[in-house]
């Protein structure tokens, strides 16, 4: 009756849905109970998206030889000289900027979502027995 504890593989879609809702503000403890994570992989999850983008969230399988290593800091690159290069280069920047794009989407998201929670009116308790959503002032 003893199954092997083989590790669990989850999307970059999976894990980038996990991330919205973590910057959206859910509390972390009770996510990890939803979903049966520990809080270390979804803080690991969110870290890695902060600092690299969508892409920085491991799919299924092997990553590329490229990207296996730590995320590279930003650098000031010599121009290509050849038209190869040139492609390479431009694809690097597109890359880039397609990060620098789902990070702001998240963010973004992050904003609307608190924003809606300041605007919208608290709904107040009808039914009998049921406590207000308020504390008390006395302690």
């Amino acid at each position: 009756m003893s199954r092997s504890k083989s590790p669990r593989v989850f999307s970059r879609e999976f894990k980038l849905g996990i991330v919205r809702r973590l910057l959206a503000g859910e509390n972390v403890s009770a996510l990890g109970r939803e979903l049966r994570l520990s809080r270390k992989d979804l803080y690991v999850w969110r870290d890695r998206f902060l600092a690299g983008g969508p892409q920085a969230l491991r799919g299924r399988g092997r990553p590329p030889r490229a990207a296996s290593g730590a995320a590279a800091p930003a650098t000031i690159q010599a121009p290509p000289d050849g038209p190869g290069e040139h492609l390479a280069a431009a694809r690097r920047r597109v890359a880039e900027l397609e990060r620098k794009i789902g990070q702001q989407q998240v963010e973004l998201d992050f904003f609307r979502q608190a924003l809606r929670q300041v605007t919208e009116p608290r709904q107040p308790s009808t039914a009998l027995g049921v406590r207000g959503a308020m504390r008390s002032s006395k302690r």
